[in-house]
């Protein structure tokens, strides 16, 4: 646990008793405030009491003794409308923040000699993947190394700063929403798609909340890794993060040297990132040279892990790693659970499981990745369902489609063979049948591009339901080298 000071002795408001609401309760007491914990779940409250808490109604509290207010990352500031909480503490004056916020003071009220490195990833995909394959880079290459925030652990959880270690933080644009002086050393926005908008009150909202990863720079200078994909929002994003002492550093994926001209302007040197190898341009109009070959790393396949793994290379650059190294680091990584993770074979077709596709842009990302797919989508369909993918629909040979947008994605795939299959396992086994049908090498791929919650109570419990259902099949798990 990492206590936080700069509330000794005062009453602070913790209202939201889910993973980061208990364990910033934890690092406040463990810095000497007193917190003060409520929430609407009775189970909640009485763990709360049974760690020795106190426990208030804040709906009746007196809050002109409060401090702070500490809120959950699941609790609206602005939109749809502001939580009740919110409006309490405005009304009376105190700051609102969250657990993201707290673990950035804890680190600056540090002696400047003992201060830990911090890594911070946002963006709409890719951020877990990215922060996974930081993090073992910098263990591979022998460093002290802290993973957590939005993936696993708790940020306030993660062990006590010693110098010389590493913190690799995943931030959500609602962690992010909380903060005001969080000053990573590496701050990595990895893209930007529309997700999140009603919380964020529309697309310039959600925009200006990824875009508070790169408020304030640090004093001895930082690096700033931001996408190019959407040059516009790069350009938005770069020019203030340069004019604050941020080294800017472009990473595309895709476009021309005539459509990238305008990133030189904020940043360089320019990063490519293509399917199997990421490589570097200097200066523009410089010649192109290959910082990684990734044609060896079964866990980085397709253009989108090539950009997670030049986000993970230049981290590790950035905090001190020998390149060589960490290439090796990069190929040598094992992948995470639900994200393009390869399941098992049953002969010449494989299973892969990309649950964590959770919306169209990030089940392009796997569809990309394969020239031939039978595809396995569906669940509770998000805001233009999967209109966005059509470009890509020929490299799908049939679609098995399961949850609520079973209906409109059939209707959004027209002419391209699909079937309603309904649920996971009769979708995993029609796919199977209908692939070793083929005589090819093919692959069954769950990439559902709409949330889970119609049938599933999270990605991950859909991504094991495939599993289950691909190995009671007879698949064979396949090892990543």
């Amino acid at each position: 646990m990492i206590p936080v000071p700069g509330f000794e002795g005062r009453r602070v408001a913790v209202f939201g008793l889910g993973r980061s609401g208990l364990t910033a309760a934890r690092a406040l007491k463990a810095g000497g405030a007193e917190p003060v914990l409520w929430d609407d779940g009775i189970s909640s409250r009485m763990q709360a009491e049974a760690e020795g808490f106190v426990v208030e109604d804040l709906t009746t509290a007196d809050w002109s003794g409060l401090a702070a207010l500490v809120v959950s990352p699941g609790v609206p500031l602005t939109h749809p409308v502001p939580h009740w909480t919110v409006e309490k503490a405005k009304e009376v004056g105190i700051e609102i923040v969250g657990d993201l916020e707290l673990f950035a003071r804890a680190l600056a009220a540090l002696p400047e000699g003992e201060r830990p490195q911090v890594v911070a990833i946002t963006g709409t995909n890719g951020k877990s993947t990215t922060t996974a394959l930081t993090a073992w880079v910098l263990k591979q290459a022998g460093m002290t190394v802290h993973m957590g925030g939005n993936i696993g652990i708790g940020v306030l959880a993660l062990p006590k700063p010693t110098p010389g270690a590493v913190y690799v933080i995943e931030c959500s644009s609602y962690q992010l929403d909380l903060t005001t002086t969080f000053a990573p050393d590496v701050a990595i926005l990895t893209n930007i798609s529309p997700d999140h908008l009603d919380r964020h009150g529309g697309m310039e909202g959600y925009v200006a909340a990824k875009a508070r990863i790169f408020a304030n720079c640090p004093v001895q200078g930082g690096a700033a890794v931001i996408s190019t994909d959407d040059l516009g929002v790069f350009l938005e994003i770069a020019y203030p993060a340069s004019d604050a002492g941020w080294s800017v550093i472009p990473v595309a994926t895709h476009g021309t040297a005539d459509q990238l001209a305008p990133v030189w302007q904020v940043g360089g040197p320019l990063i490519l990132a293509r399917p199997g190898e990421v490589e570097l341009i200097e200066e523009p109009g410089g010649e192109v040279s290959t910082l990684a070959d990734l044609s060896a790393a079964k866990a980085l396949a397709g253009r989108h892990n090539a950009q997670n793994a030049a986000f993970a290379l230049i981290s590790a650059g950035a905090i001190g790693v020998d390149p060589a190294v960490a290439v090796e680091g990069l190929l040598s990584f094992p992948g995470l659970a639900h994200r393009m993770e390869p399941v098992g074979r049953i002969g010449r077709v494989r299973f892969i499981n990309d649950s964590k596709a959770t919306n169209a842009d990030a089940a392009r990302q796997a569809l990309a990745a394969y020239d031939r797919v039978f595809w396995i989508a569906g669940g509770r369909a998000k805001a233009g369902g999967i209109d966005d993918l059509t470009e890509l629909f020929p490299r799908v040979v049939e679609a098995f489609l399961i949850g609520e947008a079973a209906g409109p994605f059939a209707a959004a795939l027209g002419d391209v063979p699909h079937r309603i299959s309904g649920d996971m396992a009769s979708a995993v086994q029609q796919a199977f049948e209908a692939a070793s049908a083929t005589g090819r090498e093919e692959v069954v791929l769950l990439s559902p591009a709409a949330a889970s919650f119609d049938q599933f109570p999270d990605f991950e419990a859909r991504g094991e339901a495939f599993r289950a259902a691909a190995l009671s099949l007879g698949a064979q798990p396949e090892v990543v080298a």
